[in-house]
């Protein structure tokens, strides 16, 4: 079975849809010099996205990854989960909490051949499922079809190794083309209403899409009413509809994506085999407080280790900063006077709905704690699948040019999934926006907390974000991929209740690093006397 133009073509959008498509020092970005233009050129230039020639090109160096060093024209010269192993590295009888142990994975293709080359997307993790315990483990490219991962054994009991095929090197290719094309693969709806002959209403359905670059736009022609955001410069097309007028446009919704999905689910992110062998983690005589997590206060400008933390008994134990489990009566201590604007995705309504469920408004009759006010939007809105009033979408730039800011204020944000399919350039382009409202709010309002949330599950573009923040001092970028990757529980874009509770109480531990360290005592008054009421 040999791939033609059109069968590459198919894959290619299938396997898109799999992929994630990875502190202020009064920061100004650098602004490039302008490049003339080619009218007849869709090459998108650094000068489009609003970055220097330098950042982009330390983008593109970021975002690499290594490609097959021959043409491949036939499936079965493609990595295969199946013929694909790992074996643990002198597996000993047992070990001690701190040590590591070695993996190695060895690549082959459909005919069971060795790889010669790198470029594969395998995961791998530690676990013990009794326990509820995992960690995650760096998979390091050997650039010959060869790969190892040096697993850390930060818990007393057992342990098993699990590594899977996220995309073989030749599907990454095929994701890297489609990353770097000017046009998206998801689509969109646009409803217009407007009134018709004899009191009648007309309703027409149109598809709409971003507008990129030169020839970016999905349609040709004079085909489309274009709608261009003032101050992001952002066109956004509908087809024009045949009887109403372009601004006739009233309600937006997610539409379609290029994606036949049922044709390759065998082909990505399959668990592949290898030693299923028990690894028995003694206790150590060395001192063990670093394996129960850190007690450096969470702030600004912390890096994110290998691995980051872990997890026993589903509660996470950070390795960046001091992550503690907060009751619910501590959450609402925490964020008394707070007013948190949480901006982006469907991941972030996670969070959104888990607070209004666990955080009380009051905490009885006497003390009125006035909580929290909470905002969802993005640059699509949140209701990703749902029809919206097309005024009520918002750009999180824009929104954050609105906001005064200050010690009151925590300002979090997410927009990882709503652009993976969209091109690269895009990408960079609203990081870019994004990052100058963020540098303008800093420093009018320095006392803001500004938290960065990274997406559940990772892919390039997860890259990008927080190399363009880095130099930035004040803003925090809560990594929790690992948090996702490395849990027992398959790893989702939705991660469960128990990994959106971790991840909540990390980002209770950036917002209130002092809060939740002492018990917090109710007390009611009743009739001239104080009695105890209950405590957090």
């Amino acid at each position: 079975m040999y791939f033609g133009v059109n069968d590459i073509l198919v894959l290619s959008q299938a396997l898109w849809a799999l992929t994630d498509g990875i502190h202020i020092k009064l920061f100004q970005p650098t602004r490039p010099k302008p490049v003339p233009r080619n009218n007849s050129s869709s090459i998108i230039t650094a000068f489009d996205m609003g970055i220097s020639d330098e950042e982009w090109e330390r983008l593109q160096k970021a975002i690499d990854w290594p490609i097959p060093d021959q043409e491949i024209t036939h499936l079965s010269q493609s990595t295969s989960p199946v013929h694909s192993t790992f074996s643990i590295v002198g597996l000993k009888e047992s070990y001690k909490v701190g040590e590591k142990i070695s993996v190695i994975i060895t690549a082959r293709d459909h005919n069971k051949n060795l790889k010669r080359y790198g470029g594969d997307f395998f995961k791998a993790k530690l676990f013990n499922a009794e326990l509820k315990a995992s960690v995650y483990g760096e998979v390091v490219d050997h650039r010959n079809g060869t790969y190892s991962v040096a697993l850390l054994l930060p818990w007393e009991g057992q342990a098993q190794v699990f590594v899977r095929l996220e995309h073989s090197s030749e599907v990454v290719q095929i994701l890297k083309k489609y990353r770097e094309s000017s046009f998206p693969r998801s689509h969109y709806n646009g409803y217009f209403e407007g009134p018709g002959l004899n009191e009648t209403k007309i309703f027409e359905v149109v598809e709409c899409n971003l507008k990129w670059g030169a020839d970016g736009s999905w349609r040709k022609g004079d085909c489309c009413c274009e709608y261009k955001d003032i101050k992001t410069g952002t066109v956004w097309q509908c087809e024009r509809p045949k009887e109403l007028s372009c601004d006739h446009l009233v309600h937006h919704s997610y539409g379609r994506l290029e994606s036949p999905l049922n044709l390759f689910e065998n082909l990505t992110n399959i668990a592949i085999s290898g030693d299923i062998k028990i690894i028995n983690v003694l206790p150590t005589t060395a001192p063990i407080g670093k394996f129960n997590g850190t007690m450096e206060k969470c702030r600004s400008g912390m890096t994110t280790p290998v691995p980051a933390g872990f997890y026993l008994n589903d509660v996470w134990k950070s390795f960046v900063c001091n992550t503690r489990q907060f009751s619910p009566a501590q959450m609402a201590n925490c964020l008394k006077n707070k007013i948190v604007y949480l901006m982006g995705d469907s991941t972030t309504r996670q969070w959104f709905e888990y607070l209004e469920r666990n955080v009380p408004g009051k905490c009885d009759s006497v003390f009125s704690i006035q909580l929290f006010n909470i905002q969802l939007d993005s640059m699509y809105n949140y209701k990703f699948n749902k029809v919206l009033t097309y005024k009520d979408l918002h750009y999180i730039s824009n929104d954050i040019d609105e906001m005064a800011g200050g010690p009151h204020a925590v300002i979090v944000f997410t927009f990882f999934a709503h652009l993976v399919f969209h091109p690269i350039t895009f990408y960079v382009y609203e990081v870019a926006r994004i990052r100058q409202s963020v540098v303008a709010l800093l420093r009018r309002a320095p006392e803001t907390t500004v938290i960065i949330k990274s997406g559940n599950t990772a892919g390039l573009k997860y890259i990008v974000t927080p190399l363009m923040f880095r130099d930035i001092d004040g803003v925090i970028f809560l990594d929790v991929w690992q948090m996702t990757s490395c849990h027992y529980l398959r790893e989702h874009i939705h991660p469960g209740p128990v990994v959106i509770a971790n991840e909540v109480n990390m980002f209770l531990s950036y917002v209130s690093p002092s809060c939740g360290l002492f018990k917090l005592v109710l007390f009611h008054k009743e009739n001239g006397k104080l009695s105890w009421l209950r405590e957090g």
